[in-house]
């Protein structure tokens, strides 16, 4: 066994992370890229194309795995101080929701002065504050996540599990972003923060059994396949299972991929999985507009792989380009926007959610 092999099988690459958690990110956030590309594509152009399955097919477990994610190592940090803990958890996602919030608005601000004017564009941004704005209501809802498990820790975790439960169930639509998908995410994140050891022991045993876990996957597949097909997955109950069996199919198929580190790009875009998703908005609407309009493609699933990639792909090239210059606060929190000292750089920057805490 190579020693990549047995860090792989610990859960942790050489740099101290934990690669399958990086790969069941990067998994995610090309997979939310997709489902924003394709149905934008779609909406243009008036029809389907051959990626709509695809995206369909990831519904059931694209956000919950995210989130589930997201709470693995909360348990590592919960204890801090709440000074410290307000400044990683809360300071760190306001910061870059304000920044990237502000940032779409100038961008789209033409198109929406000539639509709703002045006044009416400036009630929006203001109304951005509490209800989150576009693609960026994930990094909003995570603070409050993590500041009402903090507020809860003494509560029997049976009781914030099921209480998650029944909200998840619910389908609650109150038209409100925040309530909404509180209620249909936070279980997602809860069982992750509760149940890290039992989903470090399914990637353990997937890594130690391949073959097994392989077979498992197949099965599982044909299993999501069949409900999406059959239109059973969206509905209460229904929707609860799917997520978490998905969110464990994601975790083995992450750790399978992080065995052998066979897709380190995967693996990149993971550990950078915020840097994406701040910044993919900007280049997909441009790529779309521009496939779409000198019809140089004609194939809408083609045109949808395209606006993903250049999603993704311009979002790293972005980043990449700023490291080191006066822009780098688009990425990387400013010393004065932190309420604790400022830790001492590491050599690699590292934005992806903080996995490996």
């Amino acid at each position: 066994m190579t020693s990549h092999q047995h860090n792989a099988m610990n859960g942790f690459g050489g740099n101290g992370r934990v690669d399958w958690v990086d790969y069941a990110k990067g998994f995610c956030i090309v997979f939310v890229v997709m489902m924003h590309s394709t149905l934008g594509v779609e909406a243009a152009a008036g029809q389907d194309g051959w990626l709509h399955p695809l995206v369909e097919f990831a519904r059931p477990f694209r956000m919950p795995d995210f989130f589930m994610i997201s709470g693995l190592f909360l348990a590592n940090v919960i204890d801090r101080d709440w000074r410290v803990y307000l400044d990683r958890k809360v300071v760190h996602f306001g910061y870059f929701y304000l920044l990237w919030m502000t940032i779409q608005f100038v961008v789209k601000a033409p198109a929406y002065v000539a639509d709703v004017g002045v006044a009416e564009l400036a009630r929006i941004y203001l109304m951005s504050l509490i209800d989150p704005f576009g693609t960026l209501w994930f990094i909003y809802l995570l603070p409050i996540f993590f500041v009402f498990v903090k507020l809860t820790k003494r509560v029997p975790w049976p009781i914030i599990w099921l209480a998650g439960a029944a909200l998840e169930v619910s389908h609650l639509e109150t038209g409100w972003m925040v309530p909404d998908e509180f209620a249909a995410r936070f279980v997602y994140f809860y069982t992750g923060y509760i149940a890290a050891r039992y989903i470090f022991a399914l990637t353990a045993r997937a890594q130690s059994k391949p073959w097994l876990a392989l077979g498992g996957l197949m099965v599982w597949g044909v299993f999501n396949a069949t409900m999406v097909h059959v239109g059973l997955a969206p509905l209460p109950f229904y929707s609860l299972g799917m997520g978490l069996i998905g969110a464990a199919a994601v975790a083995t198929i992450s750790s399978l991929l992080a065995l052998h580190d066979v897709f380190k790009p995967l693996r990149y875009c993971g550990r950078n999985s915020i840097v994406v998703y701040l910044a993919f908005f900007l280049p997909m609407a441009v790529t779309r507009e521009l496939l779409l309009k000198t019809g140089i493609v004609t194939s809408i699933g083609t045109i949808s792989v395209l606006v993903t990639a250049s999603g993704v792909i311009c979002s790293l090239l972005l980043f990449w380009a700023v490291r080191g210059t006066f822009l780098k606060f688009l990425f990387e929190r400013p010393a004065m926007f932190w309420l604790t000292p400022k830790p001492v750089p590491k050599a690699r920057l590292a934005l992806a959610l903080q996995p490996a805490e």
